[in-house]
């Protein structure tokens, strides 16, 4: 069994009208990780990801990525509560 992890992610740069959190939802999904993502109000995009250890470093790699039309200046990474994830990973409202 693998370990499961919980990671807040926060990425700047050109992140916003460029397709990120949609992408980012879609490749969540295929490495079967778990949890959200929504734009801030400060022009970045924040996400939670819950699921197994190999499969939330390979989104926090394409985190660091993005979309093609994305430009992605500096990625942050912290642990977070799990309790918090639901099944899924949604798009959630701006914050």
């Amino acid at each position: 069994m693998s370990c499961m992890v919980t990671r807040q992610i926060r990425v700047n740069g050109l992140v916003q009208g460029v397709g990120y959190r949609a992408a980012m939802r879609k490749q969540a999904q295929a490495l079967g990780v778990s949890g959200w993502v929504r734009n801030r109000a400060d022009g970045s995009v924040e996400a939670l990801a819950h699921g197994a250890a190999a499969a939330v470093e390979a989104l926090i790699a394409w985190a660091r990525r993005g979309p093609p039309a994305a430009r992605v200046a500096d990625v942050r990474i912290s642990d977070a509560d799990a309790a918090v994830v639901h099944p899924g990973f949604e798009l959630r409202p701006s914050a």
